[in-house]
């Protein structure tokens, strides 16, 4: 029942697996209100810089017009006209569709890394289906998209009748205007409405970029269940990997207590530690075979007692060497004299019952 329970709502924050793994889906947050915002203001950055050089484009047109005469019709002549108005055309045009191109792709990389999928291609039931066609037509997506174009839709006429609307007198003398005259003054009106424009929709992709974002994160959300999951799937079941450490636990317990009976000498206090410790004549100083507490100590004392290893009672020196010695290493330095003293005296009775014997 706890399970069920746990796989309903969505209320845990996603982790960043969970993000990365949509990153690579291609569900990301993104705006088109942004990469709105970008084009028009590329566009107003390529007219109020490059006006003049697409007015420019007239000169080798009229040349043509004027001595059209003069051009080939044959397939040859034709060829070389097609080319010299290519020609023409990518030196005017070539470097603001460039700054076009460049302002498309800036306007998705602010929002997101450049993702690489397929699966927005691939067929999905969810897309046909009249049930979720009518959550997107009536959801909280499809009234934000209604409020946003409302407001797009009032905001620019707003703008287009503050700007236009004195000029309404120059706009009807223009039909008098020479037609080179006439550019300059299309272009100079057509700045001022794109960048009142630009600063318009700035405000409208900026907040429409924070929305886009929250209703994405929302949707990576993760329940109880799947937070579980995951972690199964990245860190391994619990269940296993307490298993696996009960099994190594047994393993090394088998082979301390396989090693008890070569140990020198047992250190222990009366009830709770037992510390095993080896040496032998040429080692650089004694090595700890085996340690234990509780119910583990009383069975090292249990398995020295049955093959006559030697068990002096320290105390202190039997906790000290159970916290800062581990199984198969040397005694710290700090421990050497009074391990020494034990050893000592513990090599001093085996000699003594050697020389009794």
């Amino acid at each position: 029942m706890a399970d069920e329970d746990d796989g309903g709502e969505r209320s845990e924050d996603p982790t960043q697996k969970r993000l990365d793994d949509a990153l690579e889906r291609g569900d990301v947050a993104k705006s088109q209100e942004v990469n709105t915002w970008f084009m028009i203001a590329g566009a107003t950055l390529v007219i109020s810089n490059f006006s003049g050089s697409i007015g420019d484009i007239q000169t080798p047109l009229k040349n043509i017009i004027a001595n059209s005469w003069m051009i080939r019709v044959d397939g040859p002549g034709l060829l070389m006209l097609m080319q010299n108005l290519e020609y023409v055309l990518f030196a005017a045009l070539g470097l603001p569709i460039l700054m076009l191109i460049i302002a498309a792709i800036a306007g998705n990389m602010l929002q997101h890394r450049l993702v690489w999928s397929a699966e927005s291609l691939t067929p999905k039931f969810s897309k046909i289906s009249p049930m979720e066609g009518a959550k997107r037509v009536f959801g909280k997506q499809a009234l934000a998209n209604f409020a946003k174009g409302l407001f797009k839709l009032i905001a620019l006429g707003a703008v287009m009748t503050a700007i236009l609307w004195p000029e309404r007198h120059r706009l009807e003398s223009m039909l008098r205007f020479d037609p080179s005259a006439l550019l300059g003054v299309v272009v100079s009106l057509t700045l001022h409405l794109m960048g009142s424009v630009v600063a318009m929709l700035a405000v409208v992709a900026i907040a429409d970029y924070f929305f886009q974002y929250r209703q994405w994160y929302e949707r990576q959300k993760m329940s109880l269940r799947e937070m579980k999951e995951e972690f199964k799937q990245s860190e391994g079941d619990p269940h296993i990997k307490g298993r696996i450490r009960q099994l190594r636990q047994q393993r090394m317990k088998k082979r301390m207590m396989a090693a008890v009976p070569k140990a020198s000498v047992i250190i222990t206090n009366p009830t709770h530690y037992s510390v095993a410790l080896s040496y032998e004549r040429g080692m650089p100083a004694p090595i700890c075979v085996a340690k234990g507490v509780d119910l583990i100590a009383l069975k090292i004392r249990e398995i020295a007692g049955e093959h006559n290893i030697p068990i002096v009672e320290n105390v202190p020196l039997a906790r000290a060497l159970y916290a800062n010695v581990e199984i198969d290493e040397e005694i710290p330095v700090e421990h050497y004299h009074a391990v020494a003293e034990i050893i000592g005296y513990v090599m001093g009775l085996r000699r003594g019952l050697s020389g009794r014997r």
